[in-house]
């Protein structure tokens, strides 16, 4: 194979397949020591081709995803949000941190080819949660309106927002800057109202703790507070106040915000619409209704506007899924797990063109 090894490639396999060093050596039938020189990035013993196919096959990578002078970029994981690393693996972690990466690398081909929108957050650092989420909302010109789309607004305004399929509650959503550029992940594990708070949360951390370390207690409890505020402003929280609310009432007010009614009964306990003896009450009641898990006639989970423009724009020119995931050398699924398409492939076949497409101007709509 006349192209170089990239040992920061393989790390990042492994990761993503949640792979020990032991576990993966005894696939290849190799010793751990070599297969842990081989992802070291001043490897000067290059894997034969015999063994660069082996790790193709126990991964589930092509072969050519290994054999790149493109280093792919590592993100940091002190620079991303997890919402509580106690209830998580270090394999999650590392698994979440590696789609971050892959993230990057499908974000890029998007930007080689389209004029992606301009990022417009304003540096909140230090602000009270409530404060910055008054601030961006008259920034964005939302007013005190319920937001249709959370997804849609975020990529309106410059966020890369992927999806993730990681079979796991403990990964929530989690949030980065790279390059300049924020970015955010969403677990669809969850429910349409639950995948709101989280795009929320995450454009919480965005915000307020840029450049910081997006993690502890006092930082999700931030993040928390900015999200309620953000989806469910305090002057129409107020307005929907009254000493005689009910749970069915609650529920009756979800569609305002379409946040989840644990959501509801905090908010309007946070704004003093109800006292401390009606929110526990109120939680005892959603608690016996299941609602702490789930919703009753939940809305649907929302899914990206910005990736599917892309995809289209790039299926009239004859590419369609697959070719994407060949041209990057990435296995098909890891990019229908990032773009709100789980298991969903295009069988279209490409069209030859006579010259290049010129990147197109996508314009989103509020």
């Amino acid at each position: 194979m006349a192209r170089q090894f990239n040992p920061s490639r393989l790390r990042l396999a492994r990761m993503r397949r949640q792979f020990t060093l032991k576990h993966l050596s005894e696939l290849v039938g190799l010793s751990t020591r070599m297969v842990s020189g081989y992802e070291k990035d001043n490897c000067k013993n290059v894997p034969p081709e015999d063994t660069v196919l082996k790790f193709s096959s126990a991964l589930n990578y092509p072969a050519d995803f290994f054999l790149s002078d493109n280093d792919v970029e590592i993100v940091n994981s002190d620079t991303v949000s997890f919402r509580s690393l106690k209830a998580m693996k270090a394999s999650q972690q590392h698994a979440a941190v590696g789609a971050g990466s892959l993230g990057l690398i499908l974000d890029g081909y998007f930007d080689s080819k389209f004029n992606l929108p301009h990022v417009n957050l304003p540096d909140l650092r230090g602000c009270e949660p409530e404060a910055a989420a008054d601030e961006l909302r008259e920034l964005w010109d939302l007013g005190s309106l319920c937001i249709n789309n959370m997804i849609h607004l975020l990529e309106k305004h410059g966020i890369r927002v992927f999806s993730l399929a990681e079979n796991t509650q403990a990964v929530d959503a989690f949030s980065f800057w790279k390059n300049g550029k924020p970015y955010i992940f969403l677990n669809t594990q969850k429910s349409g109202e639950r995948s709101r708070m989280d795009a929320a949360h995450e454009l919480g951390h965005l915000l307020l703790h840029k450049h910081g370390s997006p993690q502890g207690k006092a930082v999700e409890m931030e993040a928390d507070s900015f999200a309620a505020f953000f989806l469910m402003p305090r002057r129409t929280v107020l307005a929907c106040s009254s000493k005689y609310l009910n749970i069915e009432d609650v529920l009756d007010l979800r569609p305002n915000w379409k946040t989840s009614a644990m959501a509801v009964i905090m908010q309007l306990r946070t704004v003093g619409a109800i006292t401390e003896w009606h929110h526990r009450n109120l939680i005892i009641e959603a608690s016996k209704l299941g609602l702490r898990k789930t919703e009753i006639n939940g809305i649907d989970r929302e899914k990206t506007l910005l990736l599917e423009m892309y995809l289209k724009s790039l299926e009239n020119d004859g590419i369609n899924i697959k070719d994407i995931a060949n041209k990057l050398s990435l296995p098909l699924e890891e990019i229908t797990n990032l773009i709100f398409r789980f298991g969903v492939v295009s069988t279209g076949k490409a069209k030859p063109q006579s010259s290049p497409p010129r990147a197109p101007k996508l314009q989103l709509v509020k």
